[in-house]
């Protein structure tokens, strides 16, 4: 008996923590009205509503719901000194993403689908089955797919770069918008260890123009750090990373404004290229 009424007692204290404030309700009914009309959000109007980590993916976590689709991975933000430093963080943070928001190169985004766009450069992970916190960076690698990926962030907010909140990047799914993907192989047929991941580079451009260049090593040293330190945070929420669902792993460069035109992504190593238009 004491242990029944001890685990109604929990049950009923972790639905009391999961359950969202008027406020924060409202933020992510806003939020979500923002993602279906394109209709910017100002900042300022929810000043004081999202204070902390947890209250930060309870809004999250609501959007998610309200888009009514598949989670087809994630996006893991904050993977370098310098970003974090931009978002006043000391840690990564990270947005489920909606399935029809991978997309496989070549692709055209049109601009009516877009608020504030920017492109960054990134490795993509398949999980071929459920990961685990327990999985090494060894067993990471052979248990996931890798591809080339541009990342494009696309908050519901507007002027959110970079003066955007932490906590509000979070809220707002770690301001995800869509995720173009190249060729996907077995991780551990193209990379033979792990150290090999952290030393990708890659080439972007814009209208056949050279923007930049990056180095894998950005992402938290290795982007299999990223994709274990994400394997852990969901497994300590409660939403372990299923098989067949993708993770965006951190940029290897600082984003770029995504105007219209033509944009590839080269990337050595043998991992490939991505390309798509972006037209209005």
């Amino acid at each position: 008996m004491e242990d029944t009424l001890m685990n109604q007692t929990m049950s009923q204290t972790l639905t009391k923590e999961n359950e969202l404030s008027t406020a924060e309700n409202e933020l992510a009914e806003n939020l979500f009205n923002a993602y279906q009309t394109h209709e910017p959000l100002q900042q300022s109007a929810y000043e004081g509503v999202v204070t902390d980590e947890e209250t930060a993916y309870r809004v999250q976590h609501r959007l998610t719901e309200l888009k009514d689709e598949a989670v087809g991975g994630y996006k893991v933000s904050l993977t370098s000194q310098e970003t974090q430093d931009m978002f006043d963080s000391d840690s990564p943070l990270y947005g489920a993403q909606v399935k029809s928001h991978f997309v496989s190169s070549p692709t055209t985004l049109y601009r009516s689908d877009l608020m504030e766009p920017l492109a960054e450069v990134e490795i993509l992970f398949t999980a071929k089955e459920d990961l685990s916190s327990e999985d090494s960076l060894v067993e990471l690698l052979h248990k996931t797919k890798v591809a080339p990926a541009v990342e494009v962030p696309d908050s519901r907010f507007s002027d959110w770069f970079p003066s955007l909140s932490k906590y509000m990047v979070m809220s707002d799914a770690a301001v995800g918008g869509y995720v173009v993907y190249g060729n996907e192989v077995d991780t551990d047929k193209l990379f033979t260890d792990v150290d090999e991941l952290a030393n990708v580079t890659c080439e972007l451009f814009h209208d056949g123009k050279k923007l930049k260049d990056g180095s894998s090593s950005e992402v938290l040293g290795n982007p299999l750090h990223s994709l274990h330190w994400l394997v852990e945070k969901l497994e300590q929420q409660g939403t372990p990373l299923k098989a067949g669902q993708c993770v965006s792993s951190g940029t290897f460069l600082l984003p770029e404004s995504l105007g219209n035109g033509s944009w590839k992504a080269t990337f050595d190593k043998g991992l490939g290229a991505v390309f798509f238009d972006v037209v209005d």
